[in-house]
């Protein structure tokens, strides 16, 4: 018989499949069919409290968090906890049958409050199992915090990267701190390149910026590929790790990547197992010198994220990719702060 589509992929490449922000029927779904890690984000648990599948028991555990937490936001913060903890455990026998090199399930905290005492404050809140990573943003104060998880031994993730020198400052910072580490964590660092791709072209329709749309499509790509051709070249002991998948081609484009992809399961991992593509490693081809002259010449957000020197680590968190992505993620908070408040 025929092996699925990420099953064929882990066989004839070196891309893995995460699945992103599931149920836990999806996470046991995903793990059969080849997931070897899983993310979630702020928005994880108002998706939870709003799923039929899963919105019982993320009430029943709500419910018993409220009776002790009288804060709306902690309340929050804790049943994200609970609720990532279910799929860890899901993962935990991976994690044991690999020596911890597969099986991580991401959790990121109040995205309101990200400051490096904060940061550090819901890491360790989070981080109740050997494969749960603490994923933190690329901005300073997320460096300083991941400065400290790295020499403690905490598994990290750095997100909402979308420019190659936050690639290579992530990547720099923990380097530099597991240095004195006889066996460090894993590491890894999250390139969203879908999240990247609607900011461009939301952008190109507001200005009405003249550039071309297949050029535009590639946008994301072209910085996804220089990222992963600079990460190989340094050594860096670090994972790349590629997501906010805006349509299937944010997966299927990244085939063939040394690095970790993640989806959804609906409109996303779904409907890719029941295409069954062919298993087609296009990543490795190098975008065209046009194409990046193009988006070179008519962009500005383009250069910031392509060349190092065009953008400073001070302009991480005010960067317009970085703006929309938080932004997304503190709309979700906000609403699950509000429907738990009104449950008071």
């Amino acid at each position: 018989m025929r092996e699925t589509y990420f099953k064929r992929i882990e066989k004839a490449t070196a891309t893995r499949f995460w699945i992103n922000n599931p149920t836990g029927n999806e996470a046991d779904i995903s793990i059969k069919e080849g997931a070897v890690g899983s993310t979630t984000n702020p928005t994880y648990c108002l998706r939870i409290l709003n799923d039929s599948e899963d919105s019982s028991y993320a009430g029943e555990l709500l419910a018993k968090i409220m009776k002790d937490e009288k804060d709306d936001s902690e309340a929050l913060a804790r049943l994200q906890c609970e609720l990532v903890s279910g799929i860890a455990k899901r993962f935990l026998p991976l994690y044991e049958e690999t020596g911890g090199k597969q099986g991580y399930v991401s959790v990121q905290g109040d995205p309101f409050k990200e400051d490096k005492e904060s940061i550090l404050r819901f890491a360790r809140l989070n981080c109740t199992a050997p494969n749960i990573m603490a994923k933190i943003p690329a901005i300073p104060s997320g460096f300083e915090a991941a400065k400290v998880l790295a020499a403690e031994g905490v598994p990290i993730l750095l997100t909402e990267c979308f420019a190659v020198r936050q690639v290579i400052d992530a990547c720099e910072v923990y380097t530099n701190a597991v240095k004195p580490v006889k066996n460090p964590a894993p590491m890894y660092f999250a390139l969203i390149t879908g999240i990247y791709d609607e900011f461009m072209q939301n952008k190109v329709k507001e200005k009405q910026i003249q550039v071309s749309d297949d050029s535009l499509w590639q946008a994301g790509f072209s910085i996804a590929k220089k990222v992963h051709e600079i990460v190989g070249q340094r050594g860096y002991p670090c994972g790349f790790m590629g997501g906010g998948a805006r349509g299937l081609h944010h997966f299927t484009e990244m085939v063939g990547a040394k690095a970790a992809i993640t989806i959804n399961w609906r409109k996303g991992a779904e409907d890719l197992l029941d295409l069954d593509l062919p298993v087609v490693s296009r990543f490795l081809q190098p975008t065209p010198h046009q194409v990046v002259d193009e988006l070179t010449e008519t962009l500005e957000d383009f250069r910031k994220a392509y060349y190092i020197n065009e953008i400073t680590p001070n302009e991480y968190e005010g960067f317009g990719p970085v703006v929309l992505f938080r932004e997304m993620f503190e709309s979700a908070w906000s609403k699950a702060v509000e429907k738990i408040a009104s449950l008071r």
